[in-house]
């Protein structure tokens, strides 16, 4: 209930204006090569629009309609902190690491370094994303690492920007289920104590036959047989 009035227009646009404080990032003074200050410098904290927020909310409205108590309350947020600290700190240290690379200059010189391999890109591209979500956990950490590189590389090898971008996403999706963050969360949840293995065994055909699937469409829609599905 909270997220879908979150969506209504009117409290979205209200979200958009009050909900979002932004602040240059102290000490951090990046200039492009023209000689002007970089863009992105400037930290975005979603304190009322952000989904973490919403999802807070949502569970104090559970708490009230199941009459949970505070203090059990914060057991529970205890505890599940506990057993994310490890996910939360490699999000947090990915977008950081993204935000490094995208202003130094790093992941523009792998994009183009990428973009030797002409038209292979294109195998290369769900590949990446693939890995990407693997190492992090995260589709939007896996976009915010390597999703400029894929544009770079992209542009620079005569492809689809558009369409290399979403197969980062696409096919990084595929390797979530892969992550150890979230195979730490399923054995957890399932009480599979050191079971992570265990899971491993059973999603890693399947993580790896989805991503050559969506692998195959994506070259499909480099190609005239599919290329009318991208914009």
């Amino acid at each position: 209930m909270i997220f879908t009035i979150a969506q209504l227009p009117a409290v979205k646009g209200w979200l958009a204006v009050h909900g979002t404080v932004g602040f240059g990032w102290p000490g951090l003074h990046v200039l492009a090569p023209g000689g002007k200050a970089a863009p992105n410098q400037v930290f975005h904290l979603d304190h009322l629009k952000a989904t973490g927020t919403l999802l807070f909310l949502s569970g104090l409205v559970t708490m009230a309609i199941y009459r949970i108590s505070p203090k059990q309350g914060a057991l529970v947020l205890g505890r599940t902190l506990t057993q994310l600290r490890w996910t939360i700190i490699t999000v947090a240290s990915v977008l950081g690491l993204s935000f490094v690379m995208n202003l130094s200059g790093q992941t523009t010189t792998l994009g183009s370094a990428l973009a030797a391999t002409g038209a292979f890109f294109v195998v290369l591209s769900p590949a990446i994303g693939w890995i990407g979500v693997a190492l992090t956990g995260s589709d939007t950490s896996s976009n915010s690492l390597f999703g400029l590189l894929q544009v770079t590389a992209a542009k620079s090898a005569g492809l689809q920007p558009v369409l290399m971008a979403a197969a980062n996403s696409a096919a990084g999706v595929m390797g979530k289920m892969l992550s150890v963050q979230n195979l730490a969360v399923a054995a957890a949840a399932a009480g599979m104590k050191d079971g992570e293995h265990v899971l491993l065994r059973k999603v890693i055909g399947w993580s790896l036959g989805l991503a050559a699937f969506v692998a195959v469409i994506i070259v499909l829609q480099s190609t005239p047989v599919l290329g009318w599905m991208v914009p």
